[in-house]
């Protein structure tokens, strides 16, 4: 018998030595690779993802600049073509004409002159009158129109700028992975064009105003988008950015290198991107093989004004250097992981010595209490550090259980009374805490929202000043137009800060002043009038509410309009809505009023009414089931309440607005006398 608890004892010292070698090895031998290993998953995932945002808000950037270019060619050659300079210099090349019939009024050299003088202050490549019926000359376009893109053949543009002829012809260069092709030369140009009818009233009737920019060897409109889009410094790691225009799939103008200085003007994209861009018209977002390296690219397509895939856009940055720095910094945290945890697992080992024997003794006392023996403890240990207190604790805590299990038993009852009692509290704390959680969550989640939308509304203003500023009095003719998309984005920032107030209604509250439940109402009715036309639905009133209430008259507004639209949709055609406001009696004295919206709709089984008020909530196809849900924040931001209820002499529903007439904390009131109307 004694030998075999001594081999008990061995085993078991044995086993424990295991486990805390485990537990001292296992940092090192399993979470280390394991750590590794997520991280460069995660490092991974998180780097591509960055990258192709980046490529992706690089190619908006160059696509607006791009955008900018073909209004600032439209509106040109619109204003040339209604100037009454053009207007005197065909009169006076109409004069000469009669005068000496030697040739056509377009024909003569002031006009011509005139022309070419306007083409360079435009900064176009060519300015040319032609006749509207001239079949090799481009339709006209509408007079308040952008230039849009076209792809001319040698003969068209040879008809309008033969300067420009030699410039348009790009050689091919054989390029890797590009589709097969015969051909050994791009001819083709892509222009920016514009084409404007002169005034029915010039002297010299039915021309068209052509004015155009060739995109072919455009070398300063391709350097300054990359410019724009990635102004110097703002890649880090030596990594460049570069901007390419496409003529179908060959480079007509880019930054990109062959070698040394020479441009990949004439390389072609690889099969794939033009497979997925010019034949599905999908933006490419990915890494590419462009020329001779890895790029993070944005390719898209390019239209004619006929909606024809003509070319592509693309932007993109060197993957090298970034790549680089990803594959450092990944090493790197590595090295340091490895260190901190050998260093770890050395110090652990050195420790785990102390820890046997206490560990021992309290597991042999603790089976000993398993097995009945109440009477067991540890004992007095000769290591006097953190465990051989634990084992005194134990003891003492031993000893305790002993004298207070008779105590806890009788105690029990007493608890269990406690806890029916508290039962209730509980779950009405647990409800609020879910609600709290909750409205946390999407309140996070607003201003999130509202940020991001901030940032492209401030690029949209800024763009809109610049081109006011650019124009300058050349934007007269769109002023209005203007003026419409200053209210809009004005509109936008409201938005924005509405929803703000909602994710922190403590900073963005509203300006609380006295109001009138009755005048709010007159404003409303006023705003949801074509509403009740179309259900053409009649309105009655019941305006007793003496009492003004404390609240933002815009933020007020709001609830209201969410009630009364509700009830509009949810009412019968030709129905009735009441309305009715009273004062609110608590303790015999008025403290706010009330505002009830009563419709003759289905009413609301207890499935909906138990889901409300909460977001996302929604019985309606088109709805989001966030207007009963901020509702309720608005009025309970002011201590009020709002309620729903069924109507009890016919079918339909009641909401209630509770507001006080000094603004409270947002608790619920309690004592307050509701309305006796009937079906309220």
């Amino acid at each position: 018998m004694i030998a075999f608890v001594q081999r008990w004892r061995e085993r078991l010292g044995r086993s424990v030595r295991l486990k805390l070698l485990a537990i001292a090895l296992a940092p090192l031998l399993i979470a280390l690779p394991l750590l590794l290993l997520a991280l460069s998953a995660w490092t991974d995932f998180a780097y591509d993802r960055l990258l192709r945002t980046k490529v992706r808000a690089d190619l908006a950037v160059a696509r607006g600049y791009f955008g900018q270019v073909l209004a600032e060619v439209g509106a040109g050659t619109r204003a040339a073509a209604i100037s009454h300079a053009l207007h005197e210099a065909l009169r006076a090349a109409r004069a000469r004409q009669a005068r000496e019939p030697r040739g056509a009024p377009l024909d003569d050299p002031a006009l011509l002159d005139w022309l070419e003088r306007e083409r360079a202050r435009l900064g176009l490549d060519f300015l040319v009158l032609r006749s509207a019926n001239d079949p090799m000359a481009a339709p006209a376009q509408a007079v308040d129109s952008a230039a849009r893109l076209v792809v001319w053949s040698p003969e068209q543009l040879g008809a309008h700028a033969p300067e420009l002829v030699a410039r348009a012809a790009i050689p091919l260069v054989p390029t890797r992975n590009a589709a097969p092709t015969n051909r050994t030369v791009e001819d083709r140009a892509m222009l920016m064009l514009a084409s404007m009818p002169v005034p029915p009233d010039a002297p010299v009737p039915g021309l068209v105003l052509h004015g155009g920019v060739l995109l072919n060897h455009n070398l300063d409109l391709i350097d300054h988008i990359n410019r724009i889009v990635y102004p110097e410094g703002a890649l880090p790691f030596g990594s460049q950015g570069t901007a390419t225009l496409f003529l179908d799939d060959v480079r007509i103008s880019t930054n990109v290198r062959l070698f040394g200085d020479r441009r990949a003007i004439g390389t072609r994209v690889s099969q794939a991107v033009r497979d997925a861009v010019l034949e599905q018209g999908q933006t490419w977002l990915d890494r590419a093989f462009v020329v001779n390296d890895w790029y993070v690219s944005a390719y898209e397509p390019l239209h004619d004004a006929s909606g024809h895939r003509i070319g592509m856009l693309y932007v993109g940055i060197l993957e090298a250097p970034l790549r680089w720095v990803r594959l450092g910094v990944l090493i790197g945290t590595a090295a340091l992981f490895a260190a901190v945890m050998v260093a770890t697992a050395a110090w652990s080992l050195r420790w785990a010595r102390a820890l046997i024997q206490p560990v021992e003794r309290m597991h042999a006392t603790m089976r000993r209490i398993e097995e009945g023996d109440t009477t067991a403890r540890v004992g007095p240990l000769p290591s006097q550090d953190e465990l051989g207190m634990l084992a005194q604790h134990l003891d003492q805590l031993l000893d305790v259980i002993a004298d207070n299990t008779q105590r806890l038993r009788s105690w029990g009852e007493t608890l269990d009374r406690e806890v029916a009692e508290r039962t209730c509290e509980l779950r009405l704390a647990q409800q609020q805490l879910v609600k709290s959680e909750k409205l946390a969550a999407i309140g996070q989640l607003t201003a999130s929202v509202a940020h991001e939308i901030n940032n492209p509304i401030a690029v949209i203003q800024g763009n809109l000043d610049l081109i006011r500023e650019t124009l300058g009095p050349v934007a007269d003719p769109v002023k209005a137009e203007m003026a419409l998309l200053d209210a809009q984005i004005e509109r936008m920032r409201l938005i924005v800060t509405r929803l703000l107030q909602y994710a922190r209604p403590t900073e963005f509250a509203g300006y609380v002043e006295p109001l009138t439940l009755s005048s709010v109402v007159d404003d409303c009715l006023v705003l949801v009038a074509r509403l009740l036309q179309q259900r053409q639905l009649v309105v009655t009133r019941d305006d007793r509410a003496d009492v003004r209430v404390a609240c933002n008259r815009q933020e007020l507004q709001q609830v209201v309009i969410n009630l009364l639209v509700n009830a509009i949709q949810a009412s019968p055609a030709g129905g009735r809505l009441e309305l009715k406001t009273g004062d609110w009696i608590e303790n015999g004295r008025p403290v706010g009023a009330w505002l009830a919206v009563i419709d003759e709709g289905p009413g609301l089984d207890a499935t909906v009414r138990e889901r409300l008020f909460r977001p996302f909530f929604t019985t309606k196809p088109e709805g989001n089931g966030l207007g009963l849900w901020i509702s309720l924040g608005l009025v309970e931001r002011y201590g009020g309440r709002l309620e729903a209820d069924n109507r009890t002499d016919r079918s339909g529903a009641i909401f209630r607005v509770w507001l006080y007439s000094e603004p409270q904390e947002p608790t619920p009131a309690a004592g307050a006398e509701l309305p006796t109307e009937p079906g309220a």
